[in-house]
């Protein structure tokens, strides 16, 4: 008796995990989620509290001082050490040191280079915040991006100097310092700062410096565009900055992991999650001026990597190089990001083998996100109860006409069934806070959603519309407002509006995102009338979009109309314009394509077709 009752009870055991299977099919994946989340967040408690406060910078210094010989940074045929980089950014907290002073804000306007990492190592071992620029921005939006963050200097690479020339009178009249990272050529508003570097001491400068930094100080300023038309300053905080690195222990990045980085060091998701994961775990970073399909898995067998990063279309250009016998040679294990389509995804594991995806979802200036841990195809996350203890958020049901939450009779929001579309919004509180928007309360508050469950609550409105299946992942669907994305960048239509009613020929102007077959996001087009008794002129409007705006803000289409359509409160109608997209077969009026280095020629059917077969690269 005794026997069968061990037997059975045995027998019990071992079924009790396909049990467990059958009914939680992703239980172990959620159980190592909930190991490292809770590492995580022991980890920042004792980083917070640790007097004096242990920053990502200390962390860098850690890793100095245990592997000094260590490659930390490959860039073209050059490498550092994680000691030859503590020495570079001693250099430059030297030279800076009589120029700047703890708590001051310095604006960073250079691209992806070792100097870019030695710049923010720099002025971290100051005490000082780093305001980091989008090196495509000019004129009206760098002098906003610069003065909007209070920055005492700007820094920036030599080959920008026309840019800063252009706002040069005004950040005159501002008493700011400009410096250009090159040796010899000086001119009046200008210094060079090379020389200076490069003459400075490499011995560290006092910790003291930054012993008044704390968890929730300023750690960095990175731009976000939104449909104000000018880039807004999100505040990233040390406590923000820590939370993003932690990514890479999520996705399962190891300590011999080496990380391709080729995504701007000026976004969220190169700085943060790239550069400064690599940090926390003190791996070593290869780094790229840009992205280049043509040369990325050549780079990724040549420097052994382990470890990419994409946003949705970088998998696309990935996906559409021309085969090769050897797609499949390269030790690449991980790929992280964002925005990659369900088609893109499987097609990008058939023809590359087998790379674990973790695909995240989460806004820069943002209190809440999601990571596909499982690797689920085209899932941007899933939830998880300790995600949702620690961070409250909901789907709630959103008007998309009226552009508003729908509430109820009380007047509270709506929260959606599982299966629905909703719009994400997060909980406001101690752990989960938003900082909104340097010198722009009214667009940080524009961000916040009162009253949505309970009387005086406030939530965070994502401005994204997401769908949870019932297994609990979550997928993107779709973004309200005026914001587009495409090439992975946001683009402000209200920005773009203002630049094209520069242009003599315009009267009005409506820009919208238009979708393309086999692209992500939406492409830039614009609706406009003309002044009367005037032609469109083609070649002003192209040398003003070209000197104005980044190549992803252009628009490729104009339609030119007799008159804008608008609403019965005078909003300019976006929906059916996008709805009818480029197509001349739908629509009656002239349209327009802007052909590289060409300018705005006449859109035919055939040009529609070839852009729809894929044979125009967009």
């Amino acid at each position: 008796m005794l026997a069968y009752v061990l037997y059975t009870a045995l027998a019990g055991l071992a079924i009790l995990p396909l049990l467990v299977y059958w009914r939680k099919p992703y239980f172990l994946h959620d159980l190592r989620y909930a190991i490292t989340a809770i590492q995580i967040a022991r980890q920042l408690v004792r980083f917070s509290t640790k007097k004096p406060f242990f920053s990502i910078l200390d962390c860098f210094l850690d890793k100095v001082s245990k592997q000094p010989n260590k490659k930390f940074l490959v860039f073209e045929e050059s490498s550092y050490t994680y000691r030859q980089a503590d020495q570079e950014s001693n250099r430059v907290a030297a030279a800076l040191s009589s120029i700047l002073k703890p708590g001051d804000t310095a604006a960073v306007f250079v691209g992806n280079e070792p100097l870019f990492v030695w710049l923010w190592l720099g002025l971290a071992k100051l005490g000082c915040t780093c305001a980091l620029l989008n090196y495509n921005i000019r004129s009206k939006s760098l002098l906003h991006c610069f003065s909007c963050c209070d920055a005492k200097v700007l820094l920036a690479a030599a080959e920008l100097r026309e840019a800063v020339e252009e706002v040069l009178p005004s950040l005159k009249q501002q008493g700011i310092r400009v410096f250009i990272l090159s040796e010899g050529d000086e001119s009046d508003g200008i210094e060079c700062l090379s020389d200076k570097i490069r003459q400075a001491s490499d011995e560290p400068l006092s910790p003291q410096l930054r012993a008044d930094i704390n968890i929730k100080s300023p750690a960095l300023y990175i731009y976000t565009s939104g449909t104000t038309g000018l880039p807004k300053a999100a505040v990233i905080n040390h406590e923000r900055l820590w939370m993003a690195s932690f990514l890479q222990s999520v996705a399962g990045v190891r300590s011999d992991d080496i990380i391709y980085i080729n995504l701007p060091l000026y976004h969220s998701s190169g700085f943060l999650m790239g550069l400064c994961g690599a940090i926390e775990k003190g791996i070593t970073v290869v780094l790229k001026r840009k992205f280049s399909a043509s040369n990325f898995w050549n780079d990724c067998r040549k420097y052994n990597i382990t470890v990419i990063q994409y946003i949705g279309e970088i998998m696309r250009y990935l996906c559409n190089t021309p085969q090769r016998d050897n797609d499949r040679d390269h030790k690449v294990r991980l790929a992280m990001g964002n925005g990659m389509r369900a088609d893109i995804w499987a097609d990008f594991l058939q023809r590359f083998g087998n790379i674990c995806i973790c695909e995240c979802y989460g806004a820069t200036e943002g209190n809440v996100g999601f990571v596909n841990y499982i690797g689920k195809i085209g899932a941007i996350g899933k939830e998880h109860f300790l995600h949702k203890m620690g961070c409250p958020y909901a789907l709630i049901r959103y008007d998309t006409e009226k552009e508003e939450p729908v509430r109820d009779s009380r007047g509270f929001c709506i929260e959606v069934p599982r299966g629905e579309t909703g719009l994400l919004v997060a909980k406001i509180g101690a752990r989960t806070p938003f900082s909104g928007y340097a010198k722009n309360k009214q667009q940080t508050e524009k961000k916040k959603l009162k009253d949505v469950f309970v009387k005086g609550d406030v939530y965070f409105n994502s401005g994204d519309l997401l769908r949870i299946d019932h297994e609990g992942f979550v997928f993107f669907q779709d973004r309200i407002g005026d914001t587009f994305r495409w090439k992975g960048e946001n683009v402000a239509t209200t920005e773009v509006a203002d630049h094209l009613l520069m242009v003599d020929c315009i009267e009005e102007v409506n820009v919208y995102g238009v979708k393309v077959p086999g692209h992500e996001g939406r492409i830039g087009m614009a609706a406009v009338t003309l002044k009367e008794y005037m032609e469109f002129d083609g070649k002003a409007v192209y040398q003003h979009v070209k000197s104005y705006l980044p190549s992803y803000a252009r628009p490729r289409f104009i339609r030119i109309q007799n008159a804008l359509q608008v609403t019965g409160t005078f909003k300019q109608m976006k929906v059916k314009l996008a709805e009818e997209g480029f197509d001349p077969n739908v629509i009656q009026d002239r349209l327009l394509f802007l052909e590289d280095n060409q300018g705005y020629v006449p859109m035919t059917q055939q040009t529609f077709n070839s852009i729809a077969e894929g044979r125009i690269k967009l």
